[in-house]
């Protein structure tokens, strides 16, 4: 027969350390698979901005001269490993950043595709420890998307969205939504921006990989975005797809090596996001991830970077016609 917690004189139970205990059972179920130094903040000038009615190539010239005004002020500040990593963002000349701050752990927001003529836009959001110092990594799986895109639909884009400070894998932060809830207000506002930016009525699809998929699924996406789709997900804190809000299609898939699979999908005095997104209870489309693991849903030649490809597309597995989606361009 099983115990009940016993009552103390104020009036408070036994059970509460135990689930103070549980919340750190999720912590290190959550931390300790991978880890990650964190990057020291770097010093860079504060950013021009282009105005509000600036052509995408003006928008993309000031986003190149902030990156070469951050990694001058590196070099001065004897940075130089980040100086090297800022070049290399801006290589050629004719890299597409809408956004660039070099500042701290940095934020940027590339485009991959000619966004113009673009009727498909992927919007990939990263997880922990995504910096400018590792952008480079990021970089590599939106560059496969639209790759993979490309070869299927011309009209595409990627935009690889690095919009906010994202949490260290090893901290506190990863497991609670505070980050989340600070980018999704960044991401809500950009994504109406964006879609005005695009081809008429072009479809815009979330792409939100690990502690991306908590931001996401805070967001409040107006109708230009379609589908929602999350990876490596430790949960987004909701019970339910119906709970998010969007109105998009949302879809949840996880590689059988990810070792995310196992959190426990718990939620405990604010630690842990609950509810696993591939639980068919959850009310998620479920799209094949194949054998990767964390770090693999956008390698070339996989299953995971083949199904959000036709989720962009909308020719994934049960996804019905995506609707025509009005909005007024700029």
């Amino acid at each position: 027969m099983s115990r009940r917690p016993t009552a103390r004189p104020d009036g408070r139970h036994r059970g509460r350390p135990r689930r103070t205990l549980l919340a750190g059972l999720v912590a290190a179920a959550v931390v300790f698979p991978v880890s990650a130094a964190a990057s020291p903040d770097v010093p860079a000038p504060a950013p021009a901005v282009a105005g509000e009615g600036a052509s995408l190539p003006d928008r993309y010239a000031v986003g190149l001269s902030n990156i070469a005004e951050a990694a001058r002020t590196a070099d001065t500040a004897g940075r130089g490993g980040r100086a090297a990593k800022l070049r290399a963002m801006e290589a050629g000349g004719d890299a597409r950043f809408l956004t660039f701050d070099g500042r701290g752990k940095g934020r940027a927001i590339e485009v991959l595709g000619d966004l113009q003529t673009a009727d498909r836009v992927a919007v990939l959001v990263p997880g922990s420890d995504t910096t400018l110092d590792t952008y480079q990594r990021f970089r590599a799986g939106a560059l496969a998307l639209q790759q993979r895109l490309q070869a299927e639909h011309p009209r595409s884009a990627v935009v690889a969205w690095l919009g906010y400070d994202t949490p260290g894998t090893v901290s506190p932060a990863v497991l609670t939504a505070g980050r989340a809830d600070e980018a999704a207000a960044e991401l809500g506002a950009f994504l109406p921006r964006l879609a005005r930016l695009a081809a008429p009525q072009a479809h815009l699809s979330l792409l939100c990989h690990s502690y991306g998929s908590v931001v996401c699924a805070r967001t409040a996406a107006g109708p230009e975005v379609t589908d929602l789709a999350l990876f490596g997900s430790p949960g987004t804190g909701a019970g339910s797809a119906a709970q998010l809000p969007t109105r998009a299609r949302v879809w949840a898939g996880r590689g059988a090596a990810d070792w995310i699979s196992g959190v426990p999908h718990l939620r405990v005095l604010g630690v842990g996001f609950g509810t696993d997104p591939v639980d068919p209870a959850f009310g998620a489309r479920p799209f094949t991830a194949g054998a990767g693991g964390h770090s693999d849903y956008l390698k070339p030649g996989t299953e995971s970077l083949n199904s959000l490809a036709g989720i962009v597309l909308g020719t994934a597995p049960s996804a019905p016609a995506a609707p025509e989606v009005p909005h007024a361009r700029a």
